[in-house]
């Protein structure tokens, strides 16, 4: 059976004080002398007293919470950075309301109600594959609730971001493959409504465009990035007789150059491969996956850091330029053929 919760008047009745003045002690404050805070504290931790949190927030109309919305949850990469945020939040003394958007904007919309409705202080977003109006957000804002986006980050807005340079990341994986030998390369790659992979493509035109290498629209291959969408392209590649494959994410890549290794094909001897984020399959895939370093744990305190900055009002994020973060190649063993 469940005890009762224990209330200011518990402990005003036992301390033959006024609740007023237990609430006062409570807080510390300064009209409530040093002895008779230490004989309220004392009692209300005997008697397994717990403030009413809710019932704080609701006087003062916010709440200790942070709200997180992102595309989906079952990423490594997402993983790190709510591991990220959560590190900075709780150390703060804040909590999280995480929720995921499954890649839907409607549901992106039902979940920002939700963030709204639940008195969030602030909110970190990386936006759905299918968002192109931010409206949503923009009320958020409109009601004075911060909002800083990471990772996919709305187009031509100028609202707070921390995200990274894809198109030059993009390119930089692109011209390591081509100085690697290959000629005919294919971009596995996401949605291109979503400005991490509108971007990353533009990186892999660039260097195919520099090094003079046609650009075919066929070797673009536009899927989920899943497990299964890496299987299938593998067939593709194999079709098109590539010798390198740049992939915008890990784990879809190791999947591909799975299915290729099944098909005969030697990696890095016959084909050249690159991924994208640094997840942990590309460590321990064998060959080992040439890479992007994609520092979600970093990427998710230094966003946290920033929104509870802007929040405990020591910065103000809208003043404040986008953040973008340093993203090394990581050459591994599926690409390394040029020592």
């Amino acid at each position: 059976m469940i005890n009762k919760p224990v209330t200011i008047y518990d402990i005003a009745a036992k301390l033959d004080l006024a609740p007023s003045t237990i609430s006062r002690g409570l807080k510390r404050h300064s009209s409530v002398s040093l002895p008779t805070q230490q004989r309220i504290i004392q009692m209300a931790e005997k008697m397994g007293y717990r403030a009413n949190a809710f019932a704080i927030n609701l006087r003062n109309n916010k709440t200790s919470t942070i709200g997180i919305i992102v595309p989906k949850l079952n990423s490594y990469f997402m993983s790190q950075v709510i591991a990220g945020i959560e590190k900075v939040i709780n150390s703060a003394g804040y909590n999280l309301l995480i929720s995921q958007s499954l890649e839907d904007v409607g549901k992106e919309i039902i979940n920002v109600q939700t963030m709204f409705d639940n008195r969030v202080a602030g909110l970190l977003v990386s936006l759905a594959e299918n968002t192109s109006d931010i409206a949503h957000f923009l009320n958020l804002q409109k009601r004075g609730i911060p909002v800083l986006f990471f990772d996919r980050t709305p187009a031509g807005s100028d609202l707070p971001a921390l995200t990274i340079n894809n198109e030059a990341a993009g390119y930089k994986v692109t011209r390591h493959l081509i100085e690697q030998g290959a000629t005919k390369i294919v971009h596995i790659t996401g949605n291109q409504l979503s400005n991490v992979y509108k971007e990353r493509l533009s990186g892999y035109k660039r260097a195919l465009l520099e090094f003079k290498i046609p650009f075919e629209e066929s070797c673009v291959l536009i899927n989920d990035l899943s497990e299964e969408a890496g299987i299938k392209a593998a067939n593709t590649i194999i079709k098109l007789k590539a010798d390198g494959v740049f992939v915008a994410n890990d784990h879809c890549a190791a999947s591909c150059m799975h299915e290729l290794k099944h098909h005969g094909k030697k990696v890095p001897e016959d084909i050249v491969i690159a991924g994208f984020n640094n997840d942990m399959i590309s460590r321990i895939i064998d060959p080992s996956l040439t890479t992007v370093d994609y520092p979600g744990l970093k990427m998710g305190e230094i966003a946290a850091k920033n929104l509870l900055a802007h929040i405990e009002e020591k910065i103000d994020i809208n003043l404040t330029a986008n953040i973008i973060l340093k993203t090394p190649l990581l050459i591994r063993q599926s690409s390394l053929r040029n020592p």
